[in-house]
């Protein structure tokens, strides 16, 4: 058996797999379940009653977490005139235009995280699709990435902005962190991932909505969260 296996094995006896856990006590168990030596990052994965193959129960969107992911965002921004300039001032990493353009779409050149452009270069950008699109790079208006105010978005991806989208089978992932920020601030970025898809539920969406939210460590077990006192915590507020 390997060491990776048995660490792993470790980390799993820590977690009770019958019991599904409140939010708080969830991520104080997480930092114990960290199997490598670096900063593993802390991830959440939501399963929603929702039917994907609907338009109207489409859940996407983002999300400035409070405490950022623990990454540092490389930002694409394609932009002119005094647009590249403010976006150069809130601190993109790449700002162009027909330059940009024509790198992608001669060598396919993503080295990117992120990228806003403002609506009238979508014009240009739209001929990137088939590079962008299945790295979920197309900038979209729904996620703030197609704006006029590309200093406002710049400064939330550089932030901690999380951009999120329901794939087929109903589930939502996103990276809310690193085990180094501790137990309450996983919290607090995990509370308000939960209810960013609260508040996005699909109003055509039938039966129980939040179906199961898992948060884990990149190398570690999964840690199932007791959805309940989340979703009647929510609707009192």
């Amino acid at each position: 058996m390997s060491q990776h296996g048995k660490k792993f094995r470790n980390a799993q006896a820590k977690v009770d797999r019958t019991k599904r856990y409140a939010l708080d006590e969830a991520c104080k168990v997480l930092p114990g379940t960290k199997v490598a030596k670096f900063d593993e990052s802390i991830d959440i994965s939501v399963h929603l009653g929702v039917d994907p193959k609907h338009a109207d129960q489409m859940v996407r969107g983002a999300v400035v977490l409070p405490h950022g992911t623990g990454k540092s965002l490389r930002v694409c921004v394609i932009a002119k005139g005094d647009k590249a300039n403010d976006a150069k001032a809130a601190g993109a990493d790449i700002v162009g235009a027909e330059d940009i353009v024509e790198k992608i779409q001669k060598e396919s050149w993503t080295d990117f995280d992120s990228m806003v452009a403002t609506p009238d270069m979508m014009g240009l950008v739209g001929r990137l699709g088939r590079v962008l699109g299945p790295k979920g790079l197309m900038p979209n208006p729904k996620v703030g990435t197609v704006t006029n105010d590309v200093a406002k978005a710049v400064r939330e991806l550089k932030a901690g902005r999380v951009e999120f989208r329901v794939d087929k089978a109903g589930n939502v992932h996103a990276r809310i962190g690193k085990v180094s920020f501790g137990s309450d601030k996983i919290k607090d970025n995990a509370q308000v991932m939960i209810d960013t898809l609260l508040r996005l539920k699909p109003q055509s969406a039938k039966g129980v909505y939040l179906k199961s939210v898992t948060l884990s460590t990149t190398m570690g077990p999964g840690v199932r969260i007791d959805t309940t006192p989340l979703v009647a915590d929510y609707e009192a507020r």
